[in-house]
């Protein structure tokens, strides 16, 4: 009997995705792990394929259910949703940029059982430093282990109750949309549930590893805001 279903979305960044599966597949417990291949290149496509074999994950192509371009968070989501469903079991979304520990997955695990009306609860991310990164910049000093919030969770590595899955159909999520992390996040709520940062449940992440262009914030701003307003790339 599995205790979560895990899941990945791939675009390429190989060498990230290689570290993140390769965290999962140390983690304690039973999980089904499955990555979702969104349109990688033939190169990553083939790593990937004889990557599964010693790490024990089920790869699936999107190439063979879409047509449509990446990004396919959206289906993603609806499938990993009907699959979590039918066994069951909470979802655990870890992005492709993000390393877990042994532990992560037991606790989120236990903390979704153990706190009230959960919908959703995600660790904080922290750099190699141990010191919490983006996307949680706003939580830069917690003071408790555990902080229920309305701010929207990201899906670096957030754990969706089956509760939340069985409230909320994923085939109602907004067409217009790239990402859906602030989408469920806020629907949660509405729902009466509950979402929960766990502050002392790190996960190193390497932001915008699987998303490159997104540095450009930082280096080329003009350039980012073309890509994101113009040719309306990373729409949440």
């Amino acid at each position: 009997m599995y205790e979560a279903l895990i899941i990945t979305p791939v675009k390429d960044s190989l060498n990230t995705t290689i570290e993140t599966i390769q965290s999962i597949h140390q983690s304690e417990g039973k999980f089904l792990y499955c990555i979702y291949n969104d349109f990688s290149t033939e190169e990553t496509t083939l790593e990937l394929t004889q990557f599964q074999i010693q790490n024990h994950f089920e790869l699936i192509n999107l190439a063979d259910f879409t047509n449509t371009p990446s990004p396919n968070y959206r289906l993603v989501l609806q499938m990993a949703q009907k699959k979590a469903l039918e066994l069951n079991i909470p979802l655990i979304i870890v992005e492709s940029d993000v390393e877990v520990n042994p532990h992560t997955f037991n606790e989120l695990i236990r903390n979704s059982n153990e706190l009230t009306n959960c919908g959703m609860v995600a660790a904080i991310t922290i750099n190699q430093e141990g010191k919490i990164n983006f996307p949680y910049l706003n939580f830069k000093s917690p003071k408790t282990d555990i902080i229920k919030t309305r701010h929207s969770l990201s899906f670096c590595c957030t754990l969706l109750t089956t509760e939340l899955l069985k409230l909320y159909d994923f085939k109602t999520l907004s067409i217009e949309k790239h990402w859906y992390d602030v989408s469920i996040s806020r629907k949660s709520i509405q729902l009466g549930l509950n979402n929960y940062l766990l502050t002392s449940v790190g996960v190193l992440h390497k932001p915008h590893s699987s998303r490159p262009w997104k540095q450009l914030k930082y280096q080329n701003p003009l350039k980012y805001y073309y890509q994101k307003l113009v040719k309306r790339l990373d729409r949440i």
